[in-house]
Order: structure tokens, then C-alpha cells, then sequence
């Protein structure tokens, strides 16, 4: 049966792949990556003949579409996207076409940023007597964002924020944070690029 892997490919750094990772890509026969996401140094376990192809600039029909070609021809499939597939990755959305066209998926976790990111500050997102919960999330902007979810209302609960895709809307989380009843001396830590190798940018600030 044809069949389909979606694998996290880290953050960033390539030696943050976990070893199924770099065991499936060293085995597939296809491998459809997120270039501006994902680094090429990621296909170093690649063999010489696997199809590799970057998905820049391919709808999300075009890149179901080629999973679903490849998978038909191919043993194995493999869709590297940044970060873990099942957080902002479009999942549930390549996977049912996928289904539709009888062919079976499975999915590697990977590292996501947010972890890394406080891994290259050095700092924890829980802390005993501060926090001991975490929230992932973005902030809206073109997606909206479901009824009771605005940043507002999620910073209302005082806890520790992971801000996804929100690196334009600084100054719209600033405000938001404010409203919800933040203090002005809150550490905030802002990353660019995490575990990005010569690429990583850190902003600590309050």
C-alpha cells in the first residue's frame, strides 16, 4: 500500500532531528521539503537517487497532488516540515486527500521552535510559584483567529506565551498584553530563527 510520512524536521538545526528522522530520510525514494523552513543540510542522509524537490511557492493542492503521484510510484514518501508536523503544518488538510486517494500516512514528531527557542535563551517556560502552564498560539492576522481566542483573552490567564508566526506584530501583542492586565517589566524574549546556525537572532526585553 502506498504510504506517505509527515516528519518534523526541527527547528532549524539538522543535529536536532531525531534519529527516525534522519532513518527516513535516508531510506525515502521521494522527499517534498519547506526550503525556506526547513534547512538543505537536512538532505545530507539522503541517497543519490531520491526525488528532492522544494515545495516554495507550491499550493497546498499542488503539493498534495505531488504527494499523491509520488506515493503511487514511489515505496516511500517523505513530507519534512519545519518544526512538528501537527503544529501549524497544514496536517489535517494534506492528510485527508491523501486518505481519499487510498493511501495510508504517518506522522514523526519533531522539535518545535518554542522549545528551541528557550533552549537558546537559556531560560525554562514553566517556572514553580510563576507558572506551570503553557500556551501556543498567534497572534490574528490574514487567519482569523475562533471566538474566544483572541491574545487578549488568552494572556488573561497570566501564564507563559508561545507566539507563533507573529514576529511583524510586535507592537499588536504589546498592546494586547496591556489590556489583559500585563505588567510593564514582563520578560518578554522574542527569536528569530532558532537553533538556525549563524542565523539565530535574540531580543530579550520587558
Amino acid at each position: 500500500m502506498p504510504k506517505v510520512w509527515f516528519v518534523g524536521a526541527g527547528p532549524g538545526d539538522p543535529e536536532l532531528l531525531t534519529l527516525k528522522a534522519q532513518r527516513l530520510i535516508s531510506e525515502a525514494d521521494a522527499i517534498l521539503y519547506a526550503g525556506s523552513l526547513v534547512s538543505e543540510a537536512a538532505m545530507t542522509w539522503a541517497k543519490e537517487s531520491c526525488d528532492i524537490q522544494d515545495s516554495k511557492g507550491m499550493t497546498l493542492e499542488q503539493i498534495c497532488d505531488w504527494l499523491i503521484n509520488k506515493a503511487k510510484d514511489n515505496a516511500n514518501v517523505l513530507r519534512l516540515q519545519t518544526g512538528d508536523p501537527g503544529l501549524y503544518g497544514a496536517l489535517i488538510e494534506m492528510i485527508q486527500p491523501l486518505d481519499a486517494a487510498g493511501i495510508e500516512v504517518a506522522v514523526v514528531p519533531g522539535v518545535t521552535s518554542a522549545m528551541a527557542s528557550a533552549a537558546a535563551a537559556a531560560e525554562t517556560l514553566s517556572l514553580p510559584e510563576v507558572t506551570q502552564t503553557v500556551i501556543f498560539s498567534r497572534v490574528e492576522g490574514r487567519t482569523p483567529m475562533p471566538e474566544g481566542e483572541s491574545l487578549e483573552e488568552l494572556a488573561s490567564h497570566h501564564c507563559t506565551l508561545c507566539l507563533y508566526l507573529s514576529i511583524t506584530l510586535l507592537k499588536k501583542i504589546e498592546s494586547a498584553l496591556l489590556a489583559a492586565g500585563w505588567a510593564e517589566d514582563a520578560p518578554i524574549l522574542v527569536v528569530h530563527k532558532a537553533s538556525w546556525p549563524g542565523e539565530e537572532q535574540i531580543i530579550r526585553g520587558t
